[in-house]
């Protein structure tokens, strides 16, 4: 991971960081305008759609390459104006890269992205999207067990913002700092900034769809205060929370319901909730098994192995079946 500092001084974009791999075909450059960068969004939140309904491991080929082959030769050829919204259009699919690499399990290739995601933002002057690189970046390092990592990136994504941009953002920016304080021992630090996101989400005055970047809702901040709670020992809350969530989740998320349903059945589970966590599981159905998704896996791996003790139960048994057969 790196270090506050480097990412807080991270240069302008240069394309090597989209080069494609040695001996393959590269694409001469060209000037990119206004229809290029719609249609670069467009396929973006094409691949989004795509990774929220079948996993980072989904598609991710695809997306590495038409960064290196339409995206890097724009960016070689664009100058002047046009290039500020083709490097803000490009921080997105590279983020969207970085995402679907992550949630793969390819955590070096997917640090690669966020670094160029942060660059591409920062060359834009783009704040916000300097901001979700190094957010998503806290979740990455959390995620790793990485928490002092996980709270300066935190720290540098709200710094980046100072202030700035929308109610929804700054709340998703703030519900990752409560988590990171808590990864930390920070208990108090961490309550107080979850009820700040709480409070910035519910003055939020855009839509949430508004931005796909730091599109941050209610089901979202109800996942992080599970998230928060777990770091801080408190399962049994969290498991509530994480139930809310997944609860609460449109049907094309289904990546994201799997792993919210995973984590919730773990939360009740270290709370001896046994016949909770069965349910919780069997309302996934087979999308457990179906999506391509190193999180997943890893979280049912991680449940499967402390459910052991309880498989006498009828239903573990039931959803033991069901996440082995699907």
């Amino acid at each position: 991971m790196l270090n506050r500092r480097t990412l807080l001084t991270a240069g302008a974009f240069t394309v090597a960081g989209l080069a494609p791999a040695r001996n393959s075909p590269t694409s001469p450059e060209r000037r990119g305008y206004t229809g290029d960068v719609q249609r670069l969004r467009g396929t973006t939140k094409m691949f989004a759609d795509l990774d929220d309904q079948y996993g980072g491991g989904h598609a991710r080929t695809a997306v590495a390459a038409y960064l290196t082959r339409d995206v890097a030769p724009l960016l070689r050829g664009t100058s002047g104006r046009a290039r500020q919204d083709l490097l803000c259009a490009a921080a997105e699919l590279t983020y969207l890269a970085a995402y679907m690499a992550m949630d793969a399990g390819a955590h070096d290739l997917a640090t690669r992205y966020y670094i160029s995601t942060i660059r591409l933002a920062s060359e834009a002057g783009d704040v916000v999207l300097r901001a979700t690189g190094l957010r998503s970046m806290a979740v990455q390092a959390a995620e790793l067990g990485h928490h002092t990592e996980a709270f300066d990136l935190a720290e540098a994504a709200a710094s980046s913002l100072g202030g700035r941009g929308p109610d929804r953002t700054r709340a998703w920016v703030r519900g990752m700092q409560a988590e990171a304080a808590a990864g930390v021992g920070g208990r108090w630090d961490a309550l107080n900034l979850l009820r700040q996101a709480e409070a910035q989400l519910e003055r939020a005055d855009s839509l949430p769809e508004a931005d796909w970047t730091g599109n941050y809702r209610r089901e979202s901040f109800e996942h992080q205060t599970g998230l928060t709670l777990t770091q801080l020992g408190d399962h049994a809350t969290a498991a509530r929370h994480y139930a809310a969530s997944m609860s609460a989740r449109r049907p094309v998320e289904r990546r994201t319901r799997a792993l919210i349903g995973l984590r919730a059945a773990h939360a009740f589970l270290l709370t001896s909730a046994v016949d909770e966590a069965a349910a919780m599981v069997l309302s996934l159905g087979t999308d457990v098994r179906s999506i391509s998704s190193a999180r997943v896996r890893n979280q049912l791996r991680q449940l499967r192995a402390d459910w052991q003790p309880y498989r006498s139960n009828a239903q573990i048994a039931a959803a033991d079946r069901l996440v082995t057969s699907a």
